[in-house]
This record gives structure tokens, C-alpha cells and sequence, in this order.
């Protein structure tokens, strides 16, 4: 295992990917409180193209809290979302649901080392990429890794669910 920081860690996020033992950096940057998008504003500031850097997304799938991981290009497609996890009817997350069962505050959400082990899918792009960065657990703070480390430390399903 080889991790590289670049600014910082000390997250649920890198503890998990440090104890699954995987390849990591860790990308920090200045992050703008009043972004209207954390992840193009993230994006932007390490000069990285939106189609690397991946949104975590909650979503609530007949009920349950759902995990949508998808780049900052596009959107998430409830519709998709909800027939990846098995569910009919998917609806976006409040807020303070998604910091509650995370553990984390919205624009810092990871897809790693949340409080509870949520259903989480994660968008087809992401298989022909050789890295890809996800929020590390706090605002300014980027983890690259590769897709299959993030894959199975999520355990996540692969499947088209972003639009646009």
C-alpha cells in the first residue's frame, strides 16, 4: 500500500481506505464556501476534469437511503437510481438525513467510511477510468483511487445511473 497526501487527511474516509490497505492520494484545495457546485468548484480548484470527479449523492429508494455515486458532469437520474437498487420510486434525500446517517456534511459527503454501510451504485463511467477522486470527508479534501477499490469498499453496484 502507498498512500501520497497532498494536503492533509484524518478522515473516516482515508482511515477505511488506509485499513482496506489500497493505493491512494489525497488531493487537498481551497474550498469555496459559497460554491453553487462543491464538486465542479473541487474540480476546478485541483484542475481535473468534471468526468474524474465523482458527487456522492443520497437518495431515498422506496424509503431506504440510498448512496448515488456520479461524476460532477452530469446529474443524477432518480429513475435509473431506483431500478439499479431494486427499488420503483427514488426521491433525493433531505439534507440533514444524508449528514445523519452519514456522518459527514453535505458538499463533504464520501461514498468511504460512512457511519452505516448504505446501498450505494455507482455510475458505468466510472470502468473506463484509471483513477478517480471522491470527496475524502470534508470540504476541500479529495481522495483519488481506483475505481475497483472504490467499488468494493463501498459495495457498490456499477450501473448507468447519471444523465447529461
Amino acid at each position: 500500500m502507498s498512500t501520497k497526501a497532498k494536503g492533509g487527511g484524518g478522515t473516516p474516509a482515508t482511515a477505511a481506505a488506509t485499513r482496506a490497505k489500497i493505493e491512494y492520494t489525497l488531493h487537498g484545495y481551497e474550498a469555496d464556501p459559497n460554491a453553487g457546485s462543491y464538486g465542479e468548484a473541487a474540480a476546478d480548484a485541483l484542475g481535473v476534469p468534471y468526468g474524474r470527479l465523482f458527487k456522492t449523492l443520497l437518495a431515498e429508494v422506496d424509503g431506504r437511503l440510498t448512496v448515488g455515486i456520479v461524476p460532477v458532469s452530469s446529474t443524477l437520474d432518480l429513475k435509473a437510481l431506483a431500478a439499479a437498487a431494486g427499488g420503483k420510486r427514488a426521491r433525493m434525500a433531505d439534507p440533514k438525513d444524508a449528514e445523519r446517517a452519514t456522518g459527514y456534511v453535505v458538499g463533504g459527503i464520501s461514498p468511504l467510511g460512512q457511519r452505516r454501510r448504505l446501498p450505494a451504485v455507482i455510475d458505468a463511467s466510472v470502468s473506463g477510468l484509471a483513477t478517480v477522486y471522491v470527496s475524502a470527508g470534508r470540504r476541500g479534501l479529495q481522495i483519488e483511487l481506483a475505481p475497483a477499490d472504490l467499488v468494493r469498499l463501498t459495495g457498490a453496484r456499477v450501473a448507468a445511473i447519471a444523465r447529461g
